[in-house]
């Protein structure tokens, strides 16, 4: 979707990009192909055309984040399949106090097949958050952007996330799906575990509150919950993105 996309280029929004699409200029190098194109006047054709080779050159180099700058938030869903490779799905629990007041209790990151959390007191720290999340190309969160970005940047003020954010609740919106992370999943047939079905926000700060009073199981059970937001958020990702 990266290289048919043309809404970046000043004055080209949905419905002329659409128009482009139905006119068989389909790709960057379509439109880079064409000597001129008769809604654009030449001195365009030549701008737009070198903004096209700029974005292909930041492609090639595999930088993320010159594109997280070039287009709208809420067109950040458009990079998924290119970086999907080198995403992170990201999910935060706190202890139920919002900022400036609240607490990290546990960061859940999954990418690249791999599973990595991070909890208050032991392994979260902004030295080890950094090194988990520089290397990704792409975030992918459920409300990131009212919610676990907002709360990271506000704990770890040193923390640079560069990358473009796919934020699956408002893309979720634009598709018609109704209400929270849990609701979408059984929508889209994202079973959880039976021991995990039912649990919410609410119960991952009691069960937080539980591990500090030296309840194991409660940090155990606390831990598989975070690790099933996070990594059904691929699922999630990839079915959102194939209806948008």
């Amino acid at each position: 979707m990266l290289t048919s996309s043309f809404i970046f280029l000043k004055g080209i929004g949905e419905t002329t990009e659409r128009t482009l699409w139905h006119e068989g200029i389909t790709s960057w190098d379509r439109f880079l192909d064409c000597q001129e194109i008769f809604r654009f006047s030449s001195a365009r054709k030549i701008q737009f055309d070198h903004e096209l080779r700029l974005a292909q050159s930041h492609l090639g180099n595999h930088n993320s984040a010159f594109f997280a700058r070039l287009f709208k938030a809420r067109d950040h869903w458009r990079l998924y399949d290119t970086f999907r490779h080198n995403t992170a799905y990201l999910d935060i629990e706190t202890n139920g106090i919002p900022l400036p007041y609240g607490v990290i209790t546990v960061v859940g990151i999954f990418g690249r097949g791999r599973m990595t959390t991070l909890t208050q007191g032991d392994t979260l720290t902004s030295t080890r958050l950094r090194e988990e999340l520089e290397g990704y190309d792409l975030l992918v969160t459920f409300f990131g952007s009212g919610f676990d970005l907002p709360f990271l940047q506000a704990k770890f003020p040193t923390l640079s996330l560069v990358q473009p954010h796919f934020d699956l609740c408002f893309a979720a919106r634009r598709l018609g799906l109704k209400g929270g992370l849990k609701a979408i999943e059984k929508e889209l047939d994202c079973p959880r575990s039976p021991e995990l079905d039912g649990l919410s926000g609410l119960d991952a700060v009691r069960l937080w509150e539980e591990w500090q009073n030296g309840q194991e199981a409660a940090g155990d059970l606390l831990i598989l919950y975070n690790q099933a937001d996070t990594q059904n958020l691929e699922f999630v990702a990839n079915t959102i993105y194939d209806r948008m």
